[in-house]
C-alpha cells in the first residue's frame, strides 16, 4: 500500500477530486487553507500581501492506484507548472 500526499493550490480543488474519482479512490483526508512556501512557488499565506492558500489531501491506496493518481498529477503539473500542484508517495507497511 502507498500513502499519497497531494499539496495543491486551492483553486484546482475540483480537478484534484476528479483525479481521485477517476482512480476510484474511495477515501481521503483533506486539509484546507494550508499555508506555506515551496522552492519553486511564491508564498501561499492567505494574507493581504500573499492571498493564495493551498489544500492538502492524503489517502492510502494500492500501488496501482497510487501510480494512476501520480500519472494524472504529473499531467496536471505539466499543464499548470510547478506552482499549482505537487504529490509525494510513501510506502505503508501496515494499517489498523
Amino acid at each position: 500500500m502507498k500513502f499519497v500526499l497531494i499539496c495543491f493550490n486551492e483553486a484546482i480543488d475540483d480537478e484534484v477530486i476528479e483525479v481521485l474519482n477517476k482512480a476510484q479512490v474511495s477515501g481521503y483526508t483533506k486539509w484546507t487553507k494550508v499555508l506555506g512556501k515551496g522552492k519553486s512557488s511564491g508564498p501561499h499565506l492567505y494574507s493581504h500581501v500573499w492571498p493564495k492558500a493551498n489544500n492538502v489531501l492524503a489517502t492510502v491506496v494500492s500501488e496501482d492506484t497510487a501510480d494512476a493518481v501520480l500519472k494524472d498529477i504529473r499531467k496536471m503539473r505539466e499543464k499548470l507548472g510547478s506552482e499549482g500542484i505537487k504529490a509525494f508517495i510513501w510506502e505503508i507497511k501496515d494499517v489498523t
